[in-house]
């Protein structure tokens, strides 16, 4: 777990990228965005959003207090970060137009 793989990364710059784009000054820190990437990775190796898991998949490089530290206090600008991860979702399979009601009854 010391790299993410090379579309989690795609992915972490594209969300950089767009989210500078759309407000000026809120893009993650190289820090942030390799916790991000470390976060990702782990959840598609472990199927799981669980710190521990994590660590030990780490080897002990990522501890729990560390991981989870960086969720609870840093900077992150969750808000946006949401909203241009659906954009970037949108875009990526060509979603233009939806119902919501179709999306519930599904």
């Amino acid at each position: 777990m010391n790299a993410p793989a090379t579309f989690i990364q795609s992915y972490i710059d594209d969300l950089n990228d767009a989210l500078n784009q759309l407000k000026p000054g809120a893009a993650l820190t190289r820090i942030q965005a390799a916790w991000l990437g470390t976060c990702l990775t782990g959840i598609l190796l472990m199927n799981s959003v669980c710190w521990a898991k994590f660590e030990r998949a780490s080897l002990g490089d990522c501890k729990v207090a560390a991981l989870s530290w960086v969720f609870r206090k840093a900077s992150i600008p969750w808000d946006w970060l949401l909203r241009v991860s659906v954009v970037l979702i949108l875009k990526r399979y060509g979603i233009t137009e939806a119902e919501v009601s179709q999306l519930l009854s599904s």
